[in-house]
């Protein structure tokens, strides 16, 4: 079923408690990257336009319940004052009388942005008086934190048992981007899947399965595929314990007649370190003091070809360890082949999207996922808790 969205809802002089994700990256107090923070833009102006008042909610960071003052959200409110030429009033926390006296005091088109929700530990254990209390503050809830709506916390999901959920345009964007890659992608379709750990992705990987023409793994992940496929792995990262569930991957892939793709050749470093002696081996002769890094030039040549054959692409997860030069080839050389392709492509995770940032390619790419973990669960086919509380139209 849609979801109904802001334009659905009269928002006239409506207090919106609004959930954004605003967990931005930064380098000392000053914010490295806003992307999240432009993200909310289109919805921020609207409910303004619309001369709601806006209750603006965020996490950041993972303060464990407690306040920590260098984990306050005080320089997302002056950047996003900056943005939207418009005092945005920092609150001292999220809830409490003060909070409340500040919002009753609001006039239509006010921003106030709430204090850090992580600083309650109730937050996260999604505790009920506690949501009750937000959604106090608010005539709706308007959820466009799409990279938290797979978690069931009071702000993403709780809020929505006491006023009628709506979804921002950038929840809206997701939610339709993604969609498309479950109900009606154009194929060929493949999907590029990279990172640290099996572990942490065997759920979309066994979905994609059934989804895509052909799954290309790299990244550490790989690393355990090839170990399963009886290489050895020298020091590499691997996951001994899931090379029973590589192999299930593996088979799954070759009954159903998918094109499953491991590096064929990698680079190889005895640390992840700039001005370290890389060489480019092939699996199963990684020297026993190395570790696979990147994958390596004739895989970056298959994976590229792979990708320029398709007509949809979902790539989540680096190819290597893209944060040292020496080691981001494979990564750099997959952006731009997705970059170069004339059909729909989504990418998604935070190590990702920095991936293409740096690659210069972000602007060519269809669909920029705002949410790792929330994607993934939503390719698992999961209902993600920030997304089933909506109003459905």
């Amino acid at each position: 079923m849609p979801k109904a969205t802001i334009r659905d809802v009269d928002l006239k002089e409506k207090r919106c408690f609004c959930r954004v994700d605003y967990n931005v990256p930064m380098k000392g107090t000053e914010i490295a990257d806003d992307t999240r923070i432009r993200a909310s833009l289109p919805t921020v102006r609207y409910l303004m336009d619309k001369n709601a008042k806006i209750v603006l909610a965020a996490h950041f960071g993972r303060p464990k319940g407690k306040v920590v003052d260098s984990l306050r959200l005080d320089p997302i409110a002056k950047r996003l004052s900056e943005l939207i030429g418009v005092e945005v009033k920092k609150l001292d926390d999220c809830i409490g009388e003060e909070v409340e006296q500040e919002v009753a005091a609001m006039k239509p088109g006010q921003v106030v942005l709430l204090e850090n929700v992580r600083f309650h530990p109730e937050e996260e254990k999604n505790e009920k008086q506690f949501a009750a209390k937000l959604a106090s503050l608010g005539d709706i809830f308007v959820n466009d934190a799409f990279g938290t709506a797979h978690r069931a916390h009071a702000s993403t999901a709780g809020v929505a048992e006491f006023i009628p959920a709506y979804a921002g345009f950038l929840m809206e964007k997701e939610i339709h981007a993604l969609g498309k890659l479950l109900s009606a992608p154009e194929r060929p379709f493949a999907a590029v899947i990279g990172g640290a750990k099996v572990s942490d992705k065997l759920g979309v990987l066994e979905s994609l399965l059934d989804r895509v023409d052909s799954l290309l793994i790299g990244g550490g992940m790989a690393n355990t595929f090839l170990l399963a496929q009886g290489y050895s792995m020298g020091k590499s990262l691997i996951e001994p314990d899931k090379v029973d569930a590589a192999l299930g991957i593996i088979k799954k892939a070759k009954d159903l007649g998918k094109k499953l793709m491991l590096p064929v050749d990698l680079a190889v470093a005895e640390k992840p370190e700039a001005g370290v002696s890389v060489k480019v081996v092939q699996p199963g002769d990684v020297p026993e003091g190395m570790m696979a890094l990147d994958i390596g030039p004739e895989s970056r040549k298959l994976f590229s070809e792979e990708i320029s054959n398709a007509k949809t692409v979902f790539w989540n997860g680096p190819m290597g360890v893209f944060e040292v030069e020496a080691f981001r080839g494979g990564t750099l050389e997959v952006a731009a082949a997705i970059a170069h392709i004339d059909g729909f492509t989504v990418v998604g995770g935070g190590d990702s999207l920095a991936a293409v940032e740096l690659s210069g390619y972000a602007g060519k790419i269809k669909h920029l996922s705002t949410g790792g973990g929330a994607s993934l669960e939503f390719l698992e086919g999961k209902q993600l808790p920030g997304v089933k509380c909506l109003v459905e139209l």
